[in-house]
């Protein structure tokens, strides 16, 4: 079900600390309210991107809808962070928990803390991978590629289908 007024959203999820699995499935579960789960990706191991000296990720990407604005929904996610766990640490250091914006409908955006779409999206196989899961045809609307464009110009050897166990 679909509520009026609402935007279609996608979101980037990982983690590479503690169990990462259950992580992710927490912060899918704490979502709504706030965020409607429309469809999730498969879940990817990869390798770090950034900071490479810490564990491989789970990650994946979810479509979703949602009723905030921007920067509403990008505190609402920085709080569920926090409240699930996550401390600060080094810029794409190792986390619990990380939840990132990367589309919001077909907005463009830019202020301090929050640029939509994603800045680093289309240089990342980890996002792009699951990210062609579900849209493969979605156009990025800065770059007006198609995220099956997009991925095919990224190395997507570190990137493998992760089967969580028991």
């Amino acid at each position: 079900m679909t509520i009026n007024s609402t935007s279609t959203i996608y979101l980037a999820l990982g983690s590479n600390l503690g169990d990462r699995y259950a992580n992710l499935r927490a912060a899918i579960t704490a979502l709504p309210p706030a965020v409607y789960v429309v469809q999730e990706s498969p879940v990817y191991e990869t390798r770090p991107w950034g900071y490479t000296d810490q564990p491989t990720f789970l990650n994946m990407t979810l479509k979703g809808e949602t009723a905030l604005e921007p920067v509403e929904l990008l505190q609402r996610l920085k709080n569920l962070e926090t409240g699930l766990g996550r401390q600060p640490s080094v810029r794409w250091g190792p986390r619990l928990i990380d939840l990132d914006i990367l589309f919001y409908s077909d907005l463009v955006l830019e202020t301090q803390g929050l640029v939509i779409p994603h800045p680093h999206l289309q240089e990342r196989a980890f996002v792009l991978v699951p990210l062609a899961d579900l849209v493969p045809d979605l156009l990025h609307p800065v770059f007006g590629k198609s995220i099956r464009d997009l991925l095919a110009g990224v190395d997507v050897s570190g990137v493998k289908p992760y089967e969580p166990t028991g």
